[in-house]
């Protein structure tokens, strides 16, 4: 018999319903076991991780945390790169476009080749797959939550237990959505949410997998090559007929969007400025908290000098909120960029009841006060930041209903990255939204009216959209990417929309006392 999971959720059920969360566990266990990797193994009655050869003990508590999938939540550290791994990673930067293109080329041809998308059976029976039309998973998310949000325990298992059968990680875009929300739900109801997200940031992702998923949206969404040239075309623009440019990057990761800038200032007539990047980045979990960002600016100095950019890197592990302007070197004879796309979502909001500024108008304040000649907004355009959980839901699966639904359009359902891309970037999202709360729930969104009214009482003022660079967006997604995604313009900033739902905007600012 299979051992009894420890959790208060388990004191309150019938013997009935005891069984179908036992049949329910093992499931999730063997589901979950299949996307571990070779070299790890779970032991559900030991309660041990075994990964390359060390057993780790854990208590009850961390079991109950591993029995729900451990696919989801956010991208958390990723491996140290070794030799193979760095080479990929280079090959990467200094072939971004040309890999970024080809992939989508090949996505298209791929899905335009793929039979019978919208009836394939991903293993499981026709009734199965029948049934599954005739239900709403949506409805079923929907009133889930709402049990949830009543504390209605029965009526939350007995839903989830109806999603379960007609959710696949490997099924269309509702079926996929409604497999890692209904995680997120899981984890929620059995009160397990915070340490399973903890304990995802603790693991590991191989630098293999996380190249695989980044190229996989590189190549089936618009949106970062929309970042990167928006980004671009206002450096260039900003620093043009100058000799000397500091960047201060909040939120570096592993600096991809670098190398097409570097290519560009190289190409500038008269030779290249003077480039300086500052990356700010939070220190990960381990011995060696800052390795990631020495990696970066290693492969970036690389680069530089391979194209003859004079270039300097420093690299700053910290929390975003706290790195002051002082702490940044600035020259009044650079030019300064201050640049963001879609990571100031992670810092905390008022709504936790801080006694002066939030870290999120912390940081837009520090920028003001920088007065930086250009300051480079982007955002992931959401409203599931809410603080009440069901309007937080409802937001959330609007939201990644359309992710989703982008992925199933744009790519094939059985490419490797965009598996990966779904359980370690989306998945894992969502069950930090829906099974967090408190400071453990990083993922707040806002909306681009409501940054745009926060960055104003910063003291910010926004700038006019140029409009050479709207052109250049409009022409490269025109020419590249599916007809579904649409760019366009409100109250200056760049949207990016898929069939009709904004997900991303960016917009330019300076200090609103700047001349």
């Amino acid at each position: 018999m299979a051992k009894r999971p420890s959790s208060d959720l388990f004191n309150h059920l019938l013997p009935r319903d005891e069984d179908m969360l036992n049949l329910a566990f093992l499931k999730g266990m063997e589901e979950a076991s299949k996307f571990l990797p070779p070299d790890i193994t779970l032991s559900i009655n030991e309660g041990t991780v075994v990964g390359g050869g060390n057993a780790v003990s854990l208590n009850n508590k961390k079991r109950a945390a591993l029995a729900l999938e451990p696919d989801v939540g956010r991208p958390s550290k990723l491996m140290m790169p070794e030799q193979e791994e760095r080479k990929m990673f280079d090959e990467m930067m200094f072939q971004e476009h040309e890999i970024c293109m080809k992939g989508t080329q090949n996505l298209t041809a791929a899905v335009d080749g793929e039979p019978g998308k919208n009836s394939r059976k991903n293993g499981r029976s026709r009734k199965a797959v029948d049934d599954s039309e005739m239900v709403d998973l949506h409805t079923l998310l929907l009133n889930c939550a709402q049990a949830l949000s009543t504390d209605n325990r029965q009526s939350a298992i007995e839903l989830l237990k109806r999603i379960r059968q007609h959710s696949s990680p490997k099924g269309d875009a509702g079926q996929r959505l409604a497999h890692y929300f209904a995680n997120g739900l899981e984890a929620r109801l059995a009160g397990r949410g915070s340490e399973l997200y903890q304990s995802l940031l603790l693991s590991r992702i191989s630098v293999a997998d996380f190249l695989k998923a980044n190229q996989l949206y590189m190549a089936a969404c618009c949106c970062k090559k929309v970042a990167y040239i928006f980004a671009d075309k206002t450096i260039c623009n900003a620093v043009a007929g100058k000799r000397r440019l500091h960047i201060v990057d909040y939120g570096l990761n592993q600096g991809l969007q670098w190398p097409g800038l570097l290519r560009m200032l190289a190409a500038r007539e008269g030779g290249p400025p003077e480039v300086r990047i500052t990356g700010i980045d939070l220190p990960q979990p381990g011995f060696h908290g800052a390795y990631h960002i020495e990696e970066t600016g290693r492969r970036l100095s690389n680069f530089a000098r391979m194209f003859g950019v004079p270039f300097k890197f420093r690299g700053i592990p910290a929390k975003r909120e706290t790195v002051r302007p002082e702490d940044l070197n600035i020259d009044r004879d650079e030019v300064l960029v201050v640049i963001s796309l879609c990571h100031f979502r992670h810092l905390m909001d008022e709504s936790l009841g801080f006694d002066g500024p939030s870290p999120r108008d912390q940081v837009l304040n520090n920028i003001r006060k920088m007065r930086p000649d250009v300051f480079i907004h982007g955002i992931m355009n959401g409203s599931y930041g809410a603080t009440s959980f069901l309007t937080r839901f409802r937001e959330a699966l609007f939201h990644y209903s359309a992710q989703f639904d982008l992925l199933d359009t744009t790519a094939p359902r059985d490419n490797e990255g965009r598996l990966l891309l779904e359980r370690d970037i989306f998945g894992r999202s969502c069950l930090n939204v829906l099974a967090c709360e408190g400071a453990d729930r990083v993922e707040r969104p806002e909306t681009y009216k409501q940054w745009q009214l926060r960055n104003h009482r910063a003291g910010l003022r926004q700038l006019p959209l140029n409009p050479e660079v709207v052109k250049l967006v409009l022409d490269k997604v025109k020419d590249n990417y599916h007809r579904n995604f649409v760019v366009d313009a409100d109250q200056r900033w760049l949207l990016h929309r898929w069939k009709g739902r904004v997900l991303y905007a960016w917009s330019s600012w300076i200090a609103a006392d700047a001349t």
